[in-house]
């Protein structure tokens, strides 16, 4: 339907009718061949005389804007006046393509495609009615359950499923975190440290401090020295450094945890599943005897980025304070999602998975590797690493400055962040972050190619 706003004050109704057709069709919101609505249909919609329309649409024929056919109705003619339509929205330009060294993303290609599609049309065919039910704010239970069995063979942790809390991303739950535990806490992260917490944190208007870290992790000394109630940590893989926490510097910050009772820590697992050694280290979360951890995970490390399901953990009074203030929320994760997600766990197709993807990683962090310590600057570089996640650091024997080599490589496509990007010092170390989960050898080897040149 034509809308038009038609005043009889400022004039004869059909001179506004066709001034305004013809307005819309020089241009170009009415097309060539678009027909128009009849002469009764406009004279209902704006209350005036089917003898009204018609002078209108007689003066759009006599100017050659439109045509009437018989027993067809009236249409937008072509005419030489008739102009294109002008582009409201224009694609962006596109970015020069970057291979990057430091790419976090997780290799997909080995996706149980097959294994997926089955059970969602199993799913969308068993429990098509439980698919359009509310969710409520923590979760399916189907979901919780199948977690806390894998935690329990996993992590070799017990949880009731009323503990577990299903978002969409893990920056979904860290919210959650903040408005349970109040705004008025201060919040401590590791520096260098995921750079999305702080921007996080930022945005929630809570304040934080930066706590260095050292050779085993978050330095508890340094944490006493904050106002910091509750600490985000990554022990068992820490970003982008990849130390991980030994048992005694875990102990020390369960006790810092301890000695306050407004304490918290936010422990956050990624990569955990990624490990050489068969025997990962504990979570701080089975160590915690005083219900002052609150663990997180995702599947978008596991399985792919696009799956947005994460996780967290509450301890027991967490969990009761969250049932009572944040329960209202709907779930963000839709229940098919949730479903299939579940099957997938309970009937051990997730731990064959990560088992298959924790062997590709292996081979291909040594392939990485290998090509690196074969390479011409085998005896300029170090390769730091542990037995955990998908990157490793490599040091560089050079007078150049992290940004002079980053640079270097920009000059021919190739990208790579520094350890020193993710800090607050900007301290130059000379230490890279190597992501081996997907990267491709031949990019590699022209990067050390052209690194040997500044080594």
């Amino acid at each position: 339907m034509l809308t038009y706003q038609l005043d009889k004050s400022k004039g004869p109704m059909y001179q506004q009718l066709y001034e305004a057709i013809k307005s819309d069709i020089i241009s170009g919101k009415l097309e060539k061949g678009i027909k128009l609505p009849s002469k009764r249909t406009l004279a209902r919609n704006y209350s005036l005389s089917t003898i009204t329309i018609q002078n209108a649409y007689d003066q759009l024929i006599s100017e050659g804007y439109i045509t009437a056919i018989e027993k067809k109705g009236y249409y937008v003619a072509g005419n030489k006046n008739i102009k294109k339509p002008l582009l409201i929205y224009k694609a962006s330009e596109s970015k020069p393509y970057y291979d990057n060294l430091s790419n976090t993303n997780i290799s997909v290609a080995n996706f149980p495609f097959s294994v997926w599609s089955r059970l969602m049309r199993r799913i969308i065919g068993q429990d098509s009615l439980k698919l359009l039910a509310p969710i409520q704010a923590a979760g399916m239970d189907e979901l919780r359950c199948a977690i806390a069995k894998h935690l329990y063979s996993f992590r070799s942790m017990i949880v009731n499923p009323e503990q577990i809390i299903i978002g969409a991303g893990t920056e979904y739950l860290y919210s959650l975190v903040i408005q349970l535990l109040g705004r008025d806490k201060h919040f401590a992260i590791e520096d260098p440290g995921y750079d999305k917490l702080a921007k996080i944190y930022s945005a929630n208007n809570v304040d934080f401090s930066l706590v260095e870290l050292d050779n085993e992790g978050l330095n508890v000394d340094k944490l006493n020295k904050t106002n910091a109630n509750i600490l985000h940590i990554s022990p068992n893989h820490h970003f982008p450094t990849g130390v991980t926490m030994p048992l005694k510097r875990r102990y020390e910050i369960l006790s810092w945890a301890s000695e306050d009772e407004g304490r918290y820590i936010i422990e956050d697992d990624y990569d955990s599943e990624f490990r050489v050694s068969k025997n990962p280290h504990p979570t701080l979360f089975l160590l915690d005897g005083s219900e002052k951890v609150i663990y997180l995970n995702t599947f978008s490390r596991s399985l792919a980025p696009s799956i947005r399901i994460s996780y967290m953990v509450l301890p027991q009074k967490l969990a009761a304070l969250f049932n009572e203030k944040l329960s209202f929320y709907s779930s963000t994760v839709p229940s098919f999602e949730q479903l299939t997600l579940s099957a997938f766990i309970e009937e051990g197709y997730f731990e064959k998975h990560i088992n298959r993807m924790r062997l590709f990683y292996i081979r291909q962090r040594n392939r990485v590797i290998n090509e690196i310590l074969n390479s011409e600057i085998k005896n300029k570089v170090s390769i730091i690493e542990n037995d955990s996640g998908l990157h490793f650091i490599l040091r560089l024997n050079t007078a150049y400055s992290d940004e002079e080599i980053k640079a270097l490589l920009e000059k021919e496509k190739i990208k790579i962040a520094a350890l020193s990007d993710y800090s607050s010092k900007k301290k130059v170390n000379h230490d890279f972050i190597i992501s081996y989960s997907n990267l491709d050898i031949n990019v590699l080897r022209r990067a050390l190619s052209i690194l040997n040149t500044c080594l």
